[in-house]
C-alpha cells in the first residue's frame, strides 16, 4: 500500500506540475475548441482570474504531492478542481473524460490510504 500510495501521489503530482507550469510559461499550443466547450472557455478566460487561481492550486498541490509535505491539505484542497475537470470532461469534452477519471480516481486512492487523517472532519460533536 505504501509504494502504491507513492506512486499515485508522485503521478498526479507530476500531471498538476506539469499542466500548470505549462499554462504559465504557455509552452502548450491552445487547441483548436468548438461547441459548448468554446463557449465555455471563453468564459473562463473572459474571468480573467479563475484560469490562474486554478492552474496556481494545481501548482502547489503538484508540488506537495512530488515532495510528500501537507498531503491531507492538498488533497482536500485539489478536490473540488478535480472534481470540475470531471465534469467539464464528462458534459463537454468527453474525449479526454478517461484522463479526468484517473485523476479523480487517484484523488480518491489518496484520500482512502491516508483515511485516518480526514476521521476528525466526519466527527459529530453531541
Amino acid at each position: 500500500m505504501k509504494i502504491a500510495t507513492l506512486i499515485v501521489r508522485t503521478l498526479m503530482g507530476a500531471i498538476f506540475l506539469c499542466t500548470s507550469i505549462s499554462y504559465f510559461l504557455n509552452l502548450n499550443p491552445e487547441t483548436a475548441s468548438t461547441g459548448d466547450f468554446k463557449a465555455f472557455q471563453v468564459g473562463l478566460i473572459a474571468s480573467t482570474y479563475l484560469m490562474p487561481l486554478a492552474k496556481t492550486v494545481e501548482f502547489l498541490c503538484g508540488l506537495s504531492f512530488v515532495f510528500g509535505k501537507f498531503t491531507t491539505l492538498a488533497n482536500i484542497v485539489i478536490f473540488p478542481v478535480i472534481i470540475n475537470i470531471l465534469l467539464i470532461n464528462y458534459f463537454l469534452r468527453p474525449t479526454d473524460l478517461p484522463i479526468a477519471v484517473a485523476v479523480f480516481a487517484g484523488n480518491l486512492f489518496l484520500i482512502y490510504s491516508h483515511w485516518q487523517n480526514y476521521k476528525g472532519l466526519f466527527k459529530m460533536n453531541g
